[in-house]
């Protein structure tokens, strides 16, 4: 073969696209979208390239999309298990006024986690540093603080540190308690002796209590109090009857004759009863107090009221002294009413006096002290099965009936 033959070009190399390599057509038809003569009609093989890498660009898009969200999902998940999303602090100033107890001996930490449980600041270690950055030694005094929720820690601290915090003296006065315990509660809480509290008992109508009150027994609201630190005994006994003569006007009740009444009726069932049951006891001292009784003859018999006029609380008396008439308060020798309240009621003890029941009960007894289990009857023979009830408890819980 000669040389000019075997150095001449195949025409079949060239002009046959099936005899052409794959490379050299790809870059053909780049070549054409490029802007060559075919642009607008390209061959089918070249549509078919342009969907797949369409389709490879859409999951492409699609699967990064998803992993983008797996890995915010789980960032939020991380965020929030860590506690990077937790408020260490509040923007401040504070909304709604609170008082804030700081107790006798309270430490840093105990005073900042006292505040984060009332909302007061946001975090208790946020507000420790604060308070160690400005306290330049002092420490945060005993007392009754005037606070708001939701103050930045720095605030928080500055108010506690103040120079002259706004203080009151906090009393906390439980139901059922007698005058004089009531009067210690106000002195350990005011700094007042006892002895004022006790000359203002000694005169009960200066407070506008009818002449017929002993003392200002029944009349001493329980409740939580925070007088001011200038209030005087006078200014804190008066807010307290006031508070339980509101009570009374709220009922209804407004004689003070018939006030008293209604005290010393409440008293002994606040002695008496468990509060679910105090209507049912109300309504059986009404029972009990009626006219033409003849299952009970108009005696309450009271074991409470006994051993308010011995000076003594107590579930277990002697016939000796159920027997003493001598006792103004002694319901078991004395028909009706003992001479006044023997403690302070709560306002559900007062409201079940105001509105007893209408049971058929005379009789009632608490069979077990520890859950205030009471059982009623209309009869002295069926209560004295109750009674025997109550004294296997007492055999059987030691030292529980004294």
């Amino acid at each position: 073969m000669s040389r000019e033959s075997r150095s001449a070009p195949s025409t079949e190399g060239t002009d046959g696209a099936h005899g052409a390599h794959p490379e050299t057509v790809e870059d053909f038809f780049v070549a054409q979208d490029e802007g060559g003569p075919d642009t607008q009609n390209p061959p089918p093989r070249t549509k078919a390239k342009q969907r797949r890498r369409r389709r490879r660009t859409v999951i492409v898009l699609v699967v990064l999309l998803v992993f983008a969200g797996t890995v915010f999902g789980v960032a939020l998940m991380l965020r929030d298990l860590l506690g990077f999303n937790e408020v260490t602090d509040y923007a401040g100033p504070g909304g709604e006024e609170t008082v804030f107890t700081v107790e006798q001996g309270a430490g840093a930490l105990a005073v900042g986690t006292g505040l984060e449980n009332a909302d007061i600041v946001a975090d208790a270690g946020v507000f420790v540093t604060a308070l160690g950055e400005i306290s330049d030694g002092r420490e945060v005094q005993p007392g009754e603080y005037e606070l708001r929720r939701q103050m930045t820690a720095e605030g928080a601290a500055e108010a506690l540190l103040g120079e002259d915090p706004t203080l009151v003296s906090y009393a906390a006065v439980a139901r059922d308690l007698r005058q004089g315990e009531v009067f210690d509660i106000l002195a350990e809480s005011t700094g007042i002796p006892v002895a004022e509290f006790t000359a203002l008992a000694e005169d009960p109508t200066q407070f506008g209590l009818p002449s017929q009150a002993l003392s200002l027994e029944g009349y001493l609201h329980p409740g939580e109090y925070r007088f001011d630190i200038d209030a005087t005994a006078t200014d804190i006994v008066t807010e307290m009857i006031t508070a339980t003569t509101d009570r009374l006007t709220d009922d209804g009740v407004t004689d003070p004759d018939e006030q008293y009444r209604t005290l010393t009726i409440a008293s002994i069932v606040q002695a008496e009863a468990q509060e679910g049951d105090y209507a049912t006891v109300a309504g059986s001292i009404e029972n009990r107090l009626t006219p033409g009784n003849t299952e009970t003859n108009g005696f309450l018999q009271s074991d409470a009221t006994v051993a308010y006029g011995l000076g003594e609380r107590t579930y277990q008396l002697t016939p000796e002294e159920k027997a003493d008439k001598s006792n103004p308060y002694n319901t078991f020798a004395n028909t009706g009413l003992p001479k006044g309240p023997i403690g302070s009621p709560s306002d559900e003890a007062i409201d079940a006096a105001v509105n007893p029941a209408d049971v058929p009960f005379y009789f009632w007894v608490t069979v077990d002290l520890k859950t205030g289990e009471t059982k009623f009857s209309e009869t002295y023979a069926e209560h004295l099965g109750y009674v025997q009830e109550y004294e296997q408890w007492c055999a059987d819980n030691e030292g529980q009936c004294e």
